[in-house]
């Protein structure tokens, strides 16, 4: 080995670095080189090509590494991406290097640069300490289009309003008048904490692993990659959950809105044509024009959709809060006034954190901020936006239910006067709304979806994609079809999901992450807090998905 080779790779171990393209050969001349503790180098002529990553093909020797096509030629060698650890005063080749490989590497969009006989430093090695400065997240990222406070506020309101607040009431009638205020206001604390853990979680990780930002799935496999080596090999399971769950929950919300809309149009057809048609005939009636507008591949074309459906929300709330304030009862004439009964907590517990949970929305919305670092803190846009989500969520429904008591129906909007054109209007006028928002909320399962299959389909990708939508989209239809109950449904996606991503994901990210520094905190506050969350989170999930799936099993009896 070449003397500028050695001097490279001692330089680049003795700064913490990463060194990639240590390459260990099976032959006895490079095995008789390798000291203890660090790869055996070789330096025989390299050839280097762009391929795709991970690739692995035998020329007489050819080697692949991310991006890169190695030639060795007469040599039978193996790549090790190692990263010098200063405790072990040696390289590690364990699972974790992967935390290296795909997020520093890719993330800073650091080349991986040779030249002849000797191994080049990318990026410095995990640093745990880095995390109380040092390396800023934040100055490293590159957004074409960052958004600042006030914008992040309003992508933060408009993610967190949609058809839950419209069934707020019956969440009340499932809890009682003054318990579900309550209960409200402290799910939505806890809701709101639970974000805090995982952007603060985010910014820990960002600052440790020297990478601009991470998504949520992100967050989760590289806590545990970098977490204890016992849950290392959890790190991609972790993903895959963050992954699914979020699948299940925009689907299952595309779901909720076609029963939503179906129910709202046929209240309106029923009156006007004198007969009455079952509901699942009007689900199934719109899947024609719902193939049409999801095969639009572009967000880009969907955003003037995006417009008139907030148009038309503004209008119909508007207008849905003039009937609800009009000629309000007195208190005493609710049937549950301060408690509702403990069988019909889960479905509150369900509707509410579904109306209340927007986790999803959050670190797409923090990763695209000109300051990351308002989001979180005292009062921060979270903190605002939040408190004036869970405040008029509450006012929905403490003063929707205390006006129309038992006869509180799954959407507000189902309440309003059947024989005045003013309500009548605002019923089509959401369900068109709640209609175009279908094909933004498709978009995200979808794209999480085809990203993971699309390798499989490389002849015909674009017949594959099309393919793929029409049979999501009647999916959906038929789901909805099988079970047509809008309060039950609303409650389960709650409960099976939100409960997940919301509560307990969060709660078990900050464990793996503070599990070894900088610990559990005096007296394990940390740990006891964290299982609370998550055994509150697993009830919920319990209950709430037993008494949803109970409730539509009894509305599709009837």
């Amino acid at each position: 080995m070449g003397t500028g080779a050695r001097r490279a790779s001692r330089r680049a171990m003795s700064d913490g670095g990463v060194g990639v393209a240590d390459w260990a050969s099976d032959s006895p001349s490079a095995r008789s080189t390798s000291r203890p503790g660090r790869s055996a180098l070789v330096s025989p002529e390299i050839q280097i090509e762009r391929v795709s990553p991970f690739a692995l093909h035998r020329g007489p020797v050819t080697l692949a590494t991310h991006n890169m096509r190695l030639t060795l030629e007469g040599k039978n060698v193996r790549p090790i991406i190692t990263e010098f650890d200063p405790k072990k005063s040696g390289v590690r080749t364990e699972r974790a290097d992967l935390v290296m490989v795909k997020y520093k590497c890719q993330s800073n969009g650091v080349p991986i640069t040779m030249t002849t006989g000797s191994t080049l430093p990318l990026v410095s090695s995990t640093n745990k300490d880095a995390e109380s400065g040092g390396y800023n997240p934040f100055e490293h990222r590159k957004v074409a289009h960052p958004t600042s406070d006030m914008e992040t506020f309003i992508h933060l309101l408009k993610g967190s309003l949609g058809t839950g607040i419209l069934a707020m009431p019956l969440a009340f009638s499932n809890a009682g008048l003054w318990f579900g205020l309550a209960a409200t206001f402290t799910i939505g604390l806890i809701c709101t904490y639970c974000v805090h853990i995982l952007v603060k979680s985010s910014h820990i990780l960002c600052r440790r692993m020297k990478v601009p930002s991470l998504s949520f799935a992100d967050i989760a496999e590289v806590a545990f990659l970098a977490g204890p080596t016992s849950v290392q090999g959890f790190a991609a399971f972790s993903r895959s959950m963050v992954n699914l769950f979020l699948v299940i929950d925009l689907l299952g919300c595309c779901c909720v809105y076609l029963v939503f809309v179906a129910k709202n149009i046929k209240q309106v057809v029923d009156v006007y044509a004198g007969a009455e048609f079952d509901v699942r005939w009007y689900i199934l009636s719109i899947l024609p024009l719902l193939i049409a507008i999801n095969l639009i591949r572009n967000l880009k074309y969907l955003a003037p959709f995006s417009m008139i459906s907030n148009l038309l929300v503004g209008i119909g709330i508007t207008i849905t809060f003039y009937y609800m304030f009009k000629d309000l009862p007195s208190l005493d004439s609710v049937p549950h006034q301060h408690f509702s009964s403990f069988e019909q907590l889960p479905l509150f517990f369900g509707t509410a954190i579904f109306a209340l949970e927007g986790i999803g929305v959050v670190m797409p919305l923090e990763n695209n901020m000109k300051k990351p670092q308002h989001l979180i803190g005292c009062p921060g846009v979270l903190n605002t936006g939040m408190f004036l989500v869970i405040s008029l969520y509450s006012g929905v429904g403490f003063f929707g239910y205390l006006k129309y008591g038992s006869k509180t129906e799954p959407s507000i909007t189902l309440n309003l006067p059947q024989h005045e054109l003013l309500g009548q209007s605002v019923k089509l006028m959401m369900a068109v709304a709640i209609f175009l928002t279908y094909a933004l909320q498709f978009y995200v399962p979808f794209e999480i979806i085809w990203k993971s299959v699309k390798h499989r389909f490389t002849s015909k990708p674009k017949t594959a994609e099309y393919s793929l939508r029409v049979g999501l989209v009647v999916g959906t239809v038929v789901l909805a079809i099988t079970f047509p109950e809008l309060g039950p449904f609303i409650s389960l996606v709650g409960a099976l999901c939100l409960s997940t991503l919301g509560l307990m994901f969060p709660a078990i990210i900050e464990l793996v992450i503070y599990w070894e520094e900088p610990g559990m905190g005096a007296y394990n506050w940390r740990l006891y807090k964290n299982l609370a969350i998550i055994a509150f989170g697993l009830l919920g999930l319990v209950t709430g998905t037993y008494t949803s799936l109970w409730e539509m099993g009894m509305g599709n009896a009837h």
